[in-house]
This record gives structure tokens, C-alpha cells and sequence, in this order.
């Protein structure tokens, strides 16, 4: 999907390399999920179930508002 891509590459392009290995792998496991999830939670309009999701879910979030 086009729209996650916008929202997901940036991020891996300019911060996944600063990221703990734990953050990393928080990462990986995000890019696992289903795309419909992805988009829902990337663009706020849901929450994932998986409670330690939120956190680099919020990081992407960040870094694409101040990136705008």
C-alpha cells in the first residue's frame, strides 16, 4: 500500500540505524502486521492490540510530524 509506504520509509530510512536492537525488532514485528492495521493505527483512527506496539508507533508518528 502505497500510503504506508510514505508513512514507513521515511522512518526507516533516517532513524531505524539509531534505534535500540529492542526498538529494531519492535520495528520488524510492526512491518509483520496486516496492512489494514498498519494504516488504522499510523493514521490514528485505531490502536493496536498489542500494547507494546504503541510505543514505535508513537516514534513513527513523531518523526513524521516533525519531518512535515
Amino acid at each position: 500500500m502505497l500510503e504506508l509506504d510514505l508513512l514507513l520509509m521515511p522512518f526507516a530510512r533516517e532513524v531505524f540505524e539509531t534505534l535500540s536492537s529492542q526498538d529494531q525488532q519492535l520495528y520488524i514485528e510492526l512491518l509483520e502486521q496486516e496492512d489494514q492495521d498498519l494504516f488504522g493505527w499510523l493514521m490514528q483512527r485505531e490502536q493496536p492490540e498489542q500494547e507494546h506496539l504503541k510505543p514505535i508507533i508513537s516514534r513513527i508518528l513523531e518523526h513524521n510530524a516533525n519531518s512535515a
